[in-house]
């Protein structure tokens, strides 16, 4: 069995769970990179910067990986689309915000005339000169307003990231139903995490299984930034199993995944990092 390098923590878990199934399918068809690149038209040195997630493969090699070790091709196409878009986004220029132009300032209107002073009067203007300025036709500065309006919008795009909420979607994992305390199992709810929110582990073993009650999946692949109940699941699991994970929160972090390579070194399965359908054996038996 190959002993492969820990994937970079920084890698979309899209695109980890690409080359996850890349090098299991090596792995099975028993092949060298020498042997790889030997059947393919790319190196030696590629397939290694490929499957040890420095660089994403290309399509065509994707393809001809799937030939030489007798692997599901459209599969492995429909996760390297879904790995390439998050690739391509992650290294885009990002846009750079339009500098807000101030408005023209209004025309000044001329005020009525002023009446003449009568024979003797003492002009309004010498017995008062702070009062002197006529209020009509006076300009509004602008340039403040919207400094101050722009100001109250960073102010809640600030706020509105700090209090956020995370929902799992397909991509991150989620798999199964929720079982409750009475062991009957029902809808899952939709995963919702806010910032420092922990969840509580009761671990249990149900029909020969360890479950916590939150998902009953064995399948679900869960890399780098994952959510859900999945998360929760394993991360719970992994506490009973001794590998302690960190916070029990529903995201795949470091910790968590320096926990599962623990678990993973100690059954000895490949040190990945990525919680599948082998890890979730140990974590469940």
């Amino acid at each position: 069995m190959s002993r492969w390098k820990g994937l970079p923590d920084s890698l979309d878990h899209r695109v980890v769970r690409l080359v996850v199934q890349l090098r299991r399918l090596k792995d099975h068809s028993g092949l060298s990179l020498a042997s790889l690149a030997a059947g393919t038209s790319y190196s030696k040195s590629s397939w290694e910067r490929y499957l040890n997630g420095k660089k994403l493969p290309p399509r065509d090699a994707v393809r001809e990986l799937a030939r030489v070790c007798g692997g599901d091709a459209t599969r492995l196409l429909a996760l390297h689309e879904v790995a390439l878009q998050v690739w391509q986004a992650e290294r885009a220029e990002p846009d750079v915000p339009a500098v807000p132009q101030p408005e023209p300032e209004p025309p000044v209107v001329p005020g009525p005339a002023a009446p003449e002073p009568a024979a003797g009067a003492v002009p309004a203007a010498a017995a008062a000169p702070e009062a002197a300025a006529p209020a009509a036709g006076r300009r509004i500065p602008l340039g403040p307003l919207l400094l101050g309006a722009l100001a109250v919008l960073v102010v809640a795009g600030v706020t509105l990231l700090t209090t956020r909420t995370w929902q799992d979607g397909p991509a991150a994992g989620r798999g199964g139903d929720s079982l409750p305390a009475g062991g009957t199992p029902t809808a899952a709810p939709a995963f919702t995490h806010r910032l420092g929110e922990t969840f509580e582990c009761r671990v249990r073993r149900r029909a020969g299984v360890l479950s916590a009650g939150r998902s009953r999946t064995d399948t679900a692949l869960l890399g780098s930034g994952a959510t859900g109940w999945d998360v929760v699941e394993a991360q719970c699991l992994l506490h009973h199993q001794g590998c302690d994970p960190g916070a029990v929160d529903g995201i795949v972090g470091g910790k968590t995944i320096r926990a599962v390579k623990r678990l993973q070194a100690r059954a000895g399965l490949p040190t990945d990092g990525i919680i599948g359908p082998d890890t979730w054996k140990v974590l469940r038996r």
